[in-house]
């Protein structure tokens, strides 16, 4: 049955419903998940907050991502891709509403608390949308389609930035998160417009719903689909059968750790790092790296269509080198000009290219290292991991630096460059797991992927060596 999947040319209307349902909802994650530094920046005066308990605001969202991404993997792969996508969405969107009813006294703990369940319901929708996505479409297209699905996240903190400039002072915060809220209509958007997968149907045993979501795919008759002659039997994995694959789990771990380190140490840091260099005021600042972010976008859709044109472990390793280069000539040139250009700024632009826009690379490639039966679980597990980086980057420059503010670092001019090669060091060490455990994925179907991790040879340095 799935080979028709392999025979297409070009997606179907109803295979682009899916790719468009997955790139809204984490559009609109991605919008949840940034709303709290808009709104932040309304009450820490009112509300007299210390760093610290901004710090654990901002960071509660990223500890909750371990968990979520975790849970919701597994789950994903026990009850379906698609009520799972739902969930998360809802999770999110309602965390996000609750916040609207934040009390004056002890405000930052109602937040921090609701933020943790945000990040639990983001990282989950990400965790979830991919493999749905991937195996719905032929393997020709997976690596473009997987690279779109992440490629459009910016979208959503523009919007977030918007309504924070220009909503904000209307409707107040609380109005803000009440706007968050929102997102949960994508339930039903989810529910008009996406069926289960068909591969997970068939992992199940259920070839005659499998049949029906395949042949609503293609855009045919289900009877026009000829089912297997003998139906496979239903296959479940345990969690623990993670740690069968030693390789797929040092790739799915450390290329989402090191390109997170590395992404959210310098996205914390930019603003700040450009007012001590440049000597401009934080809104200039800011609208600087307005133009650096569009960087990203572009090395988004790029990425996009090199992980299918070179294959994604060229597209990783060039992404990695390519962003450790580019931090490691901002800290080597941080005080250098050509012309009236900062050499330091034109740097950031090479790192928002490679570095943010490589993750159209990194995270579909996190599932696709996994087996079918395992495929959510282990994109969970190596995004939830991943998000540790989202501490360890700006905590590591804190401490470079020699300051206890983890939010606002005060950076000195001699800190620039060690923090630089700091950051460099994440993104390089991605690039060396690139080159030394990746496997090819490109033009390979699911199926392919599947009996190749199960004989263990996915490469040069096989699953059965590193078991021995």
């Amino acid at each position: 049955m799935l080979e028709l999947l392999e025979q297409q040319t070009r997606l179907t209307g109803n295979q682009r419903k899916i790719v468009a349902a997955a790139v809204i909802g984490d559009m609109l994650d991605y919008f949840d998940f940034g709303l709290i530094g808009y709104a932040l920046a309304f009450i820490v005066g009112p509300w007299h907050l210390t760093y610290g308990q901004s710090a654990m605001i901002l960071l509660t969202s990223g500890i909750g991502g371990v968990p979520g991404a975790l849970f919701y993997g597994w789950l994903a792969d026990r009850i379906g891709r698609r009520t799972v996508f739902i969930v998360t969405a809802l999770n999110f969107s309602i965390a996000t509403g609750i916040m609207a009813l934040t009390p004056d006294a002890g405000g930052w703990i109602f937040l921090s608390v609701c933020r943790f369940f945000v990040g639990f319901g983001v990282a989950g929708l990400f965790t979830v949308d991919l493999p749905l996505v991937q195996e719905f479409v032929p393997s020709s297209k997976r690596g473009f389609v997987g690279g779109l699905v992440t490629s459009l996240l910016p979208i959503g903190a523009i919007m977030g930035a918007t309504l924070g400039a220009f909503a904000t002072p209307l409707i107040g915060w609380r109005g803000l998160f009440a706007i968050g809220l929102l997102p949960a209509a994508i339930t039903l958007l989810i529910r008009a417009w996406v069926p289960e997968s068909p591969r997970w149907l068939m992992r199940m045993g259920r070839i005659d719903a499998a049949r029906r979501s395949l042949a609503w795919a293609l855009e045919v008759d289900p009877a026009a689909i000829e089912l297997p002659a003998l139906a496979p039997e239903p296959q479940r994995a345990a969690w623990t059968e993670l740690f069968r694959y030693p390789r797929s789990v040092v790739l799915s771990c450390l290329t989402n750790l090191c390109t997170q380190s590395g992404s959210i140490g310098i996205g914390l840091w930019s603003a700040t790092l450009l007012v001590l260099l440049l000597k401009i005021g934080p809104a200039d600042a800011s609208y600087l790296l307005i133009w650096a972010s569009l960087a990203g976008l572009a090395g988004r859709f790029a990425f996009s269509y090199l992980s299918d044109a070179i294959g994604r472990k060229p597209s990783g390793v060039l992404l990695s080198f390519g962003a450790a280069a580019s931090l490691a000539g901002a800290g080597y040139w941080h005080a250098d000009y050509i012309g009236p250009l900062s050499v330091f700024y034109l740097m950031l632009f090479g790192q928002r290219f490679f570095g943010d826009g490589g993750y159209a690379v990194v995270g579909p490639y996190s599932a696709e290292v996994w087996p079918s039966s395992l495929r959510a679980s282990g994109m969970g597990f190596g995004f939830g991991i991943g998000n540790f980086g989202k501490i360890i980057g700006p905590l590591g420059l804190a401490l470079i630096v020699g300051s206890s503010d983890v939010i606002a670092p005060k950076a000195t001019l001699a800190a620039i460059e060690p923090a630089m090669y700091y950051l460099a060091g994440w993104y390089a060490l991605g690039g060396l797991i690139f080159l030394t455990f990746g496997f090819e994925t490109r033009g390979r179907t699911l199926e392919e992927l599947d009996d190749a991790l199960a004989r263990g040879s996915t490469g040069a340095v096989t699953q059965a060596k590193w078991l021995a």
